[in-house]
């Protein structure tokens, strides 16, 4: 089928299209038009990685919109969604307009509602049916991306539900579903009322195998030999036979995926001694210019190690990484300019970095429920391989699994390499999930009572799944009952003998800022018990505990030997916790609390202006993973303010918290650091200069300003400009010789903060905690 035959799309939308290169549809798209794509008509399509499943989405909502309607695209990640807005602006020439919503669970994103396609994460899209986004009922076509992730027990359900109420909003919604192969994907079209296209067809060949000995061992029988020199690794082997591999002029890229973060690191660093000296002058030039760049994103030891593996045409990627870090790799592969990345799992989620060759190197990962190495699920292993193959760069796909001997060779090729991937299940099930959901449904007004309640969550998959429907409701009798003893719920018996479900002011609060219901009664206990137990306002370090040691905080692990020091610590500043803390005895109860206050010490540290690779080093953690944290508890602590004004407890305290990790600074500098554009170290380096206010920023002598800012004049003008100076110019402007003398002890970026560490805390002995790391 040629594109120019379709009919149903804007002007110029086929025309585009074959402008493109599309010649003829793939197999997969022809069939999806032909079962009803273009006219409204809902559809799974469970085919392999770039098997054109994003074409078959932008043909439904580019139909829907000449439709007069609006499009949704849901995605899994953030870094996802933007990358798909970048991909769909492509038809903004033709009046489409593009949107993308990721953050702010508060919102209602009215803005969005003049645009004609809006992508967005599930958690997004579920928030903004909790805040009543009205524009919603409007829509005419949604798309699931990664629809196999309804699989996973974290995102999964919210994904489930949020389709049910968009369905429930809209009853002729044209619901596309785009799934990897998954092994029941015929139960997932019963559930949204969809036709099924299912295929295996790749637009390139994917041969899967094993490398034992001096050879990779296909599927499909054939052998390619790749020796494994003395002393050498079979990873080095095969990244330098794909890189030695000349194709119309182009070697080869690789992606190795690994089952830590640490295994990355370190693959990378190896791998780079075989991609360095196969670069031309040219990359080579290119790739340090981007390792500078990274550089000076970041001062940490783990920026500093990517930039080392960058330079030299390697890199990692893991979620430790800052996601400019991340997306600056994804960028640099794509372009061919690095020629190898080592990841965990979560690169094959999605991004879009196809490589020539995918090496799977570790296929077991750690699993804390059963306490040891568990093997990788076919589904994820086949995600994967499904990296491989890059559409008009590559002629084929090869994916590899390693093997040591025959037995493991034997184990791989039955598990994986000739195993369907297994069929995705709802998650929907358990009480953590349906806390938040139960309370949402009925705050949300799609259930006034308990049969009601059970009537929604049977248009879920779970309902469509269960042999049991008996565990469903069982749970979400639990569930109702919790929400109602923490004052969420209010319910009446009826005449009838049902149960009349209403949401209290508190349990709306609570849907709107998108809490687990129990993070919410945690934060609303510790707060009142404060307020009942003491006069003095809670300290910056008890509102970090208390939001860390919620469902919505992923608390960092104790390591060993961190509990007996967390336990001095404890405490040492046991005063200043929102509740009271647990006995010793209480095993399982007092090492949670030790790693809220781990958590929560790193978050101190961050608002203490401790400088980044001192936490990383303290904490054992990656930037990404300070960077995460201070993300949640920013949210965190917003919602308690909020949660604060509800119970009639003082906000004032909370938000400070809040604002201190928001900039990552001490009190003094708040109002500095809220300037856009100069953060907490150029806020503390202003501040050693004696500026020490917005309106003294706005007012101050130029010169102090410059050398403040390190003699950057292009730096001092746009902050001057963005503080609201009448004349930001730096023209002629040299820097104060004693402004920069007053700053030289602690403005250096490679050391800023760690001077200051003491001075954060409430008492000296709080700051030796890092010595214990």
């Amino acid at each position: 089928m040629e594109p120019t035959a379709l009919a149903g799309l804007p002007d110029g939308v086929t025309e585009a299209l074959a402008a493109e290169g599309i010649e003829e549809l793939y197999p997969p798209q022809a069939e999806a038009v032909e079962k009803g794509l273009l006219d409204g008509e809902s559809l799974v399509a469970s085919v392999p990685t770039a098997s054109g499943k994003t074409l078959i989405a932008e043909l439904a909502m580019l139909s829907a919109i000449e439709r007069g309607g609006t499009a949704l695209y849901i995605v899994p990640l953030r870094a996802l969604a933007n990358e798909k807005k970048t991909e769909f602006e492509r038809w903004e020439e033709f009046g489409v307009s593009v949107g993308v919503s990721t953050g702010n669970y508060e919102s209602d994103g009215e803005w969005l509602a003049s645009r004609d396609i809006v992508v967005a994460t599930s958690e997004k899209v579920d928030s903004l049916v909790r805040n009543d986004a009205r524009w919603l009922s409007d829509l005419s076509c949604v798309v699931a991306d990664e629809i196999h992730l309804v699989d996973d027990s974290h995102r999964g359900p919210t994904l489930e539900v949020t389709l049910a109420k968009l369905r429930r909003i809209n009853p002729g919604l044209q619901t596309v579903a785009l799934s990897a192969t998954v092994g029941n994907a015929d139960v997932v079209a019963d559930w949204l009322d969809g036709e099924l296209v299912r295929s295996d067809w790749r637009p390139i060949d994917l041969r899967m195998g094993v490398h034992y000995g001096n050879a990779i061992n296909f599927d499909d029988g054939s052998q390619r030999e790749v020796p494994v020199g003395e002393g050498q690794r079979q990873t080095e082997a095969l990244v330098a036979d794909t890189l030695d591999e000349e194709i119309d002029g182009q070697g080869g890229s690789l992606l190795v995926f690994v089952n830590s973060r640490r295994n990355a690191e370190s693959a990378a660093r190896r791998l780079a001694g075989v991609t360095d000296p196969r670069l031309t002058a040219d990359e080579r030039n290119r790739l340090e210019e981007l390792a500078a760049e990274i550089r000076d994103g970041s001062d940490t030891d783990t920026a500093e190690s990517l930039a080392d593996c960058v330079a030299r045409g390697a890199a990692f990627h893991h979620a430790g990484l800052t996601g400019d870090h991340r997306q600056a790799v994804e960028s640099a592969f794509r372009e061919r300019l690095i020629k190898v990345i080592c990841a965990t799992p979560t690169l094959a989620a999605g991004v879009n970095t196809p490589a020539r060759r995918v090496i799977v190197r570790d296929w077991r990962r750690y699993d804390g429920e059963f306490g040891g190495m568990q093997p990788l699920d076919a589904l994820e292993i086949h995600q994967m391989c499904g990296r491989a193959g890059r559409p008009g760069l590559d002629p084929y796909g090869e994916a590899v699994l390693l093997a040591s001997d025959a037995e493991t060779m034997d184990e791989l090729f039955e598990r994986y390499v000739w195993a369907d991937p297994e069929p995705v299940r709802s998650k929907l099930a358990a009480e953590p999930a349906l806390r938040t959901h139960v309370l949402s449904t009925i705050a949300s007004g799609f259930a006034a009572s308990r049969s009601e309640l059970l009537s929604f969550l049977d248009r879920t998959l779970y309902a469509t799944q269960t042999a049991d429907p008996g565990r469903l409701e069982d749970v979400t009798d639990t569930v109702i009952d919790y929400l109602e003893a923490n004052g969420f719920l209010e319910r009446d018996a009826t005449d009838g003998g049902g149960d009349t479900l209403t949401a209290t002011s508190l349990g709306h609060t609570v849907s709107r800022l998108y809490l687990d219901p129990m993070s919410a009664a945690e934060i609303v206990d510790g707060l009142r018990d404060r307020e009942s137990e003491t006069e003095d306002p809670p300290t910056a370090l008890g509102l970090y505990h208390l939001v860390s040691r919620t469902p919505d905080m992923y608390e960092l692990y104790l390591k060993s030997g961190d509990r007996e020091q967390y336990t001095e610590l404890a405490y040492e500043r046991e005063g200043e916790f929102l509740g009271a803390m647990p006995s010793e005895f209480e095993d399982v109860r007092f090492e949670d609390w030790l790693a809220a206050l781990k958590t929560a010490k790193l978050l101190e540290d961050w608002a203490s202006e401790v400088d980044e690779d001192r936490i990383t080093e303290r904490y054992g953690v990656g930037p990404g993973d300070i960077r995460g944290k201070v993300e949640t508890a920013e949210w965190l602590l917003r919602a308690a303010e909020r949660l604060a004004g509800e119970v009639g407890v003082d906000a004032v305290p909370v938000r400070e918290a809040r604002k201190r990790v928001e900039y990552g600074v001490r009190e003094e500098l708040l109002d500095l650091a809220g300037v856009r554009g100069v953060g907490r170290k150029r806020a503390r380096r202003l501040f050693e200069a004696g500026i020490e206010t917005r309106t003294e920023l706005r007012e101050a002598d130029k010169s102090v300003v410059l050398a403040a800012l390190r003699g950057r004049p292009r730096t001092a003008e746009r902050i001057l400009e963005n503080v609201g100076r009448e004349d930001p110019s730096m023209d002629g402007v040299r820097e104060d010789t004693e402004a920069t003398a007053a700053v030289a002890g602690e403005g250096d970026d490679s050391d800023g903060g760690r001077s200051r560490e003491r001075g954060g805390t409430a008492d000296e002995s709080q700051s030796n905690l890092g010595d214990f790391g």
